[in-house]
């Protein structure tokens, strides 16, 4: 019966000529203003609070709108635990260090000093235009409030909008307790862009035309007066541009019978066969909008969908996500469990991990080694648009200043503390001239120690020691020296005291390509000297 349904599903869909028109409430009709407005916003990384994320740090479309960075180090949260290294532990997103209302770096517990990690991988938010609620467990809706007003601005099928709304209160991009009046008062006085480079044809003729945030949304809403529904809008006009249907199933469902090889047809063939893969990713979204928990970890995990409806029939269930590009997402599903596209067959030819309200079409398929390889082939280049890993329009894009060299920079070795622990610099925050939200700090201490923040205008090559401690800055009569105050607790704890220093950097030209190099010195009594130092820091002042 799952065999015949599912062939049916993608057999009626054939027969339509590639995808549907992306669907878009009539109150936010898509125009080329608000577009290129959207895609500015997407890679804005001034969205965020401390200007070293944007939307698309954790959605880059060479990768299917995924994140690329999931699979690297610092992207792993413990999972439910709390504890790293156990299985429960998933691959996520990276935001941003965590920080106070007030912009100092704060310890959370779990990640500091490192960025905090989102508990699910971003979902990718290409091939999800057509679905009527968005995230893994579907909690925006098509019914968008402005945040600010309360006001309805979209009555319904703005589900792309509501989630637009969610990322940039949250800790992926914000410190504690911002609000949207914050960020569009920041936006109203950036310079748009002004962090990022290799700039796109589009984005630099709308900068050319309309240099300023305001004159940006006066071109396209009529007003020049930013509102979080209009940067919601034009985020949400900006991905619905993103529709990958150049894929080779484009061609062969349009009647070009060519267009695949005899092995990704024997694939597709498996795909709506024996493996009924069909029924959850029909033709030719190869997406259904729906949710399903396939067992790949057990609900107490992750509620999914439960957490969203409250209802306990949904729990473990999670949005099946369009397969259109799916060789270029990895590693697969909300946890990142799976490293390969391989992985992943051989996970639904068991009949997935956990049984716990398992969706009853998830049973173990018995595929043989060739039908496995046919999926795969099928899987991994029938369904791939060759512009979305090229970086073509609609799919190009700028380049982040956080995809660049570490700023600022930090460099040598700290020494040893109580515990084993070794002072580190702090610095999540590029040194922009005219930022209101450049902190620094370290971390590795003992709480309620005195701590000491030494500035220079030099630095010393290794081999310098004072006191038999590395020695990263020139002591000359530039050295300032700033008493601090460890924080952390409970106090007296090795390795948990920080401390972090937040200042604006003042609008002043002459600072431009100016260095001043930092270090730490923090009070260790249990320590030769009674002293631990940090690593250096290189502090190079920019005016992007």
């Amino acid at each position: 019966m799952r065999t015949l349904l599912s062939t049916l599903v993608l057999v009626s869909a054939a027969f339509s000529q590639g995808l549907p028109p992306v669907p878009m409430p009539p109150e936010n009709p898509t125009t080329p203003a608000k577009v290129v407005l959207g895609k500015m916003l997407f890679y804005e990384e001034q969205m965020s609070s401390d200007n070293s994320s944007a939307c698309a740090s954790c959605h880059m479309p060479e990768v299917a709108g995924s994140d690329p960075r999931t699979s690297t180090p610092g992207n792993l949260h413990p999972g439910p635990d709390g504890l790293f290294g156990t299985p429960d532990d998933v691959r996520g997103s990276r935001g941003i260090v965590k920080c106070s209302g007030s912009g100092t770096l704060t310890d959370d517990g779990v990640f500091f000093p490192k960025a905090i990690v989102t508990g699910r991988k971003a979902p990718a938010f290409i091939g999800n235009q057509w679905d009527p609620v968005q995230f893994w467990d579907g909690r925006a809706g098509g019914k968008v409030h402005d945040p600010i007003t309360n006001q309805v601005v979209i009555w319904s099928g703005g589900s792309l909008e509501s989630q637009a709304l969610l990322p940039p209160l949250a800790g992926e991009m914000s410190c504690a307790g911002r609000n949207w009046t914050v960020i569009l008062a920041k936006l109203t006085s950036a310079r748009p862009m002004r962090l990022a480079s290799a700039i796109t044809p589009d984005i630099a003729a709308a900068l050319s035309a309309n240099p300023t945030y305001p004159a940006l949304f006066n071109a396209a809403f009529g007003s020049p007066t930013l509102t979080a529904s209009h940067v919601a809008f034009a985020l949400a006009a900006y991905e619905r541009t993103l529709v990958p249907d150049q894929a080779p199933i484009d061609n062969y469902l349009g009647g070009n019978l060519t267009a695949l090889t005899p092995n990704q047809i024997a694939g597709l063939n498996v795909f709506t066969g024996v493996a009924g893969c069909a029924f959850c990713h029909p033709s030719p979204i190869f997406a259904n909008s729906s949710f399903h928990n396939i067992g790949v970890r057990p609900p107490a995990e992750d509620m999914g969908r439960t957490n969203a409806t409250n209802d306990n029939n949904d729990r473990g269930k999670f949005k099946t996500p369009s397969l259109r590009n799916a060789s270029l997402r990895g590693p697969y599903f909300h946890n990142g469990k799976f490293a390969t596209l391989a992985d992943v067959i051989d996970f639904y030819d068991r009949g997935g991990d956990f049984t716990d309200n398992l969706d009853p079409f998830i049973t173990p398929l018995n595929l043989t080694a060739t039908q496995k390889s046919q999926l795969l082939d099928f899987l991994t280049n029938a369904l791939l648009d060759p512009r979305v890993p090229a970086r073509l329009a609609p799919f190009d894009r700028p380049t982040l200043k956080s995809e660049g060299p570490a700023d600022p920079l930090p460099y040598g070795t700290g020494s040893i503390g109580t515990g084993g622990f070794v002072p580190q610099m702090v610095a999540p925050a590029p040194a922009m001239i005219g930022s209101d939200h450049f902190g620094f700090g370290v971390s590795g201490g003992i709480g309620s120690m005195p701590a000491y923040l030494m500035i220079s205008d030099g630095a010393l090559p290794p081999g310098n020691f004072y006191a038999g401690l590395p020695l990263w800055i020139v002591p000359n009569a530039s050295l300032n020296i700033l008493p601090m105050t460890l924080d952390g607790g409970p106090v007296g704890v090795p390795g948990r005291g920080y401390t972090s220093l937040f200042v604006t950097i003042p609008e002043m030209p002459a600072l431009n390509g100016v260095s001043v190099y930092a270090q730490w010195v923090l009070g260790d009594p249990n320590v030769v000297g009674g002293m631990a130092v940090s690593n250096g820091l290189a502090i190079t002042f920019s005016r992007p």
